[in-house]
């Protein structure tokens, strides 16, 4: 397989995807990362509530760049949810992920998707395979990648 490249294109937090939900992550005070979203009609399921898929995108997009902030580039090898309560749409969120462990290249991580009030939401924990270091040449920001 070839190394994965962010080319701003990722449904869940690419800048150049006009349908994506447009996640932006920036550290966390635990050490991981956090986003936060308030989500458009577009992504509901049931009536004011979001899709599965997209609660468990949101789980999936944090664990991923909480690998990216350990310095991984980490592909998604197994993911388990917990959905607590109803997403809601048109409400502020928070999304937080973070590295619980790493097993040589295997690393463990766990998400949540939060209310305004702090309440979990969705959980999450999976499994994500190292591709190798997160560098320059395969990240969006820069303009020289290949």
């Amino acid at each position: 397989m070839s190394v994965p490249i962010d080319d701003g294109n990722c449904f869940a937090c690419g800048p150049d995807n006009p349908i994506g939900i447009g996640l932006s992550f920036e550290p966390s005070d635990d050490g991981g990362v956090r986003a936060r979203v308030s989500l458009g009609p577009q992504f509901q399921g049931w009536r004011r509530i979001a899709h599965g898929g997209i609660a468990m995108t949101l789980l999936d997009e944090a664990m991923a760049h909480a690998a990216g902030h350990a310095g991984q580039r980490g592909v998604t090898a197994s993911v388990n949810v917990r959905f607590r309560k109803p997403v809601p749409l048109g409400e502020p969120l928070e999304i937080r992920g973070r590295v619980a462990s790493v097993r040589r290249n295997v690393l463990f991580l766990e998400a949540r998707v939060l209310d305004a009030e702090g309440v979990t939401l969705a959980e999450g924990d999976g499994k994500f395979v190292s591709m190798g270091p997160l560098d320059a040449a395969n990240d969006r920001r820069n303009p020289a990648r290949t």
